[in-house]
């Protein structure tokens, strides 16, 4: 029986809702063209071919800049944005200038400039896996095969050094680091034949300076879309600014200059080993744009860092992006971002609520809507509501952790059902997401304790005087949660299992990491159980979790029996079905969905117990582009089309 005090609470999330619900953003009011305006003054930009711009601008930022005119620092077919399809954003002619302020727990990484500046090489709009098109590359073919893809790159694209980008920097970034055994010991999955480690790897064919081709033995219909949005990947696995890298790559530099840069970032001495040590930290991924040594080097975001300290990172627009807008206007339109940084996800909201944070998705939690609506005006910002592309809170056993008596009980399938049918999927819908969520059809979502206990019961899990249930070894079994509150819904989450799993007298604990111990503690197979977000329902994504329940099974799997476990029968089964499922096209990925989807029922892995989640997203309110339709994630992705209006 609810409270009356719970039910006044959850009374006044969904009355914020609705209001949110009722307010969309100003320049979402009509969905027909209007004609473009240079001057921001809302107005929708029509459709037009890049071919047919002849002028081209820039912000007022670069003009004291001693730099090439704007038309000599864009390729010769500039890209228009067309992340949000139109039916979500009817994109406006935006203003120049003004500083983003985001925020972020930590100096190393801030999950939502990041999402708003990666650049993939190929672009699916409204990352729906629908349609795929070029972004850092021009175009692309595919054989009718399936098993050739010719690549065309924006001839004249420019690093942000001025540098032009060629194939050259398709052939170092394969032939000079992917297939270099001492820099990649192993390839990636997704670059083998079949997506296999077993597989043959790629084969890449230089055909002139803005044409390559790549080639697998099997057909492999799921690359382009790989290349496009899987696992948030950019463009610097296969594109890298060799004519920076190649200072530090052996074959390359020169051997007493390698041993100097050596000495100076204080490697060991051992050359054959340390100047691996020294590309990694000089080559500069995408997920490490926000690295201090990210400061110079060349890339292709809206945005470059320009400094990071303890406390912020700032970070400048980039001269030489390859995107503008149909009237012409190089973007991005924000000329900076500063990245706060907080010690916890609590500081994350402080700020927001007081109007220090021009965008925040990541850590926003739907519980916490009454309060962002109470000071949105006093905080000169909007509450709005879209869908999470995610599961956000998946439950994750370790079935590989490295204890006899855990293994025997987190094995036993009967064990994972006794679970599953003891989580009140009502309740943490009403509790944690206000009935803004749905439970799962990933896996049964039926809540019958009389099952749960009859499973356990059968499994010889008998109860103490205490009334939890034991192991094996004849002593209390304990699930100990290790959770990072890198969202406001994990802790809760693992609160509320703690008090229905005792119903069934399965003993919980929780304990939460900072966030890079929890990182450290997973890499090292150290976690027992952990909740944590997956990409489940997007087929194109390869996330199934394995990562976490299956720790030492995902190694030996992606190391081709090379390191960690060798998994069992049906683990195997579960894992070829996603590689073929990852190089099949989209309209055969989605059916060997649903036979993955039909071997978690099957076997439940790890629970997945709700899903259509709503995710607030807090903006400013003077700014533009930004819509409520989609995933509050794709509008995310979009961040050079963002601009303020005053």
């Amino acid at each position: 029986m609810r409270s009356s005090i719970k039910l006044c609470f959850m009374f006044l999330v969904i009355f914020s809702l609705i209001i949110v619900g009722c307010s969309p953003k100003s320049n979402q009011t009509s969905n027909e063209p209007q004609k473009e305006s240079p001057d921001g003054d809302d107005k929708t930009q029509p459709e037009v071919d890049v071919s047919d711009i002849t002028e081209f601008k820039q912000s007022p930022m670069l003009d004291e800049m001693d730099l090439p005119d704007v038309k000599e620092r864009l390729p010769k077919e500039p890209k228009i944005p067309n992340e949000m399809p139109p039916e979500y954003l009817q994109f406006e002619i935006g203003k120049y200038g003004g500083t983003l302020n985001t925020v972020a727990q930590s100096p190393t990484w801030d999950p939502d400039f990041f999402v708003m500046s990666n650049e993939p090489l190929l672009n699916t709009p409204g990352i729906l896996g629908e349609e795929v098109t070029g972004n850092v590359l021009k175009d692309y073919e595919v054989s009718d095969d399936e098993k050739e893809f010719t690549f065309y790159l924006r001839e004249g694209l420019k690093w942000s050094d001025g540098e032009p980008v060629t194939t050259e920097d398709v052939r170092f970034a394969i032939e000079d680091f992917q297939l270099n055994k001492e820099l990649v010991p192993i390839l990636p999955a997704w670059l083998h034949s079949g997506g296999n480690v077993e597989g043959s790897p790629l084969k890449l064919e230089i055909v002139d300076d803005y044409t390559f081709k790549i080639s697998f033995d099997e057909p492999n219909g799921g690359f382009p879309i790989s290349l496009a949005i899987q696992n948030w990947r950019g463009y610097a696995d296969l594109l890298k600014p060799a004519h920076y890298l190649k200072q530090f790559h052996k074959e390359y530099a020169d051997e007493a200059d390698l041993k100097k840069l050596i000495a100076e970032h204080k490697f060991e001495e051992d050359q054959e080993v340390s100047w691996v040590n020294l590309f990694n930290y000089m080559d500069i991924t995408e997920r490490e744009m926000s690295h201090p040594n990210a400061v110079g080097f060349p890339v292709l975001y809206p945005w470059k860092l320009k400094e990071m300290t303890k406390t912020f990172g700032i970070y400048e627009r980039n001269p030489y992006y390859f995107k503008v807008d149909t009237a012409g206007n190089q973007l991005p339109y924000i000329d900076m971002v500063k990245s706060a940084i907080v010690q916890d996800i609590e500081m994350t909201g402080l700020k927001t609520i007081a109007g220090e944070v021009d965008f925040n998705r990541e850590a926003t939690a739907l519980s916490k809507m009454p309060v962002y609506r109470e000071n949105a005006e006093k905080g000169g910002y909007e509450a709005l509501l879209a869908n999470m592309h995610l599961t956000p809170t998946d439950v994750m056993f370790n079935l590989t952790y490295d204890n006899e008596n855990w293994r025997k009980v987190v094995r036993d399938v009967r064990f994972r059902k006794a679970l599953n049918y003891a989580i009140d999927r009502d309740e943490i819908i009403d509790t944690l997401y206000y009935g803004f969520a749905e439970p799962s059809t990933v896996i049964d979502s039926t809540f019958d304790l009389d099952k749960a206990n009859a499973l356990l019961d059968e499994m010889g899990m008998d109860k103490g005087s205490d009334g939890f249930r034991k192991g094996p070894d004849g002593k209390r079994f304990t699930i100990p949660f290790e959770v990072q509150a890198a969202a406001p819904d994990i802790v809760p989450l693992a609160e509320l299992l703690t008090e229905m799993w005792k119903e069934i007298g399965i003993h919980v604990t929780v304990k939460t990491l900072d966030s890079a111990l929890w990182g450290t503690r997973n890499s090292a197979n150290e976690l027992q159980a952990t909740i944590i977000w997956t990409h489940t329902p997007l087929y194109y994504m390869q996330d199934w979790g394995q990562g976490f329940w299956g720790n030492l099974w995902n190694t030996w799997w992606n190391s081709g029996g090379e390191k960690g476990e060798e998994p069992p029968e049906d683990v195997k089964e579960f894992y070829q079905l996603m590689n073929k499922m990852n190089v099949s096209p989209p309209e055969e990925a989605v059916q060997i969905m649903d036979t993955l989807r039909d071997k978690m029922k099957e076997n439940i892995y790890y629970f997945v117990h709700i899903e259509n989640v709503k995710q607030p997203l807090i903006v400013n309110s003077k700014l533009g582009n930004i819509t409520d339709k989609g995933t509050a994630i794709s509008i995310n992705f979009a961040g050079e089309q963002m601009y303020f209006k005053e």
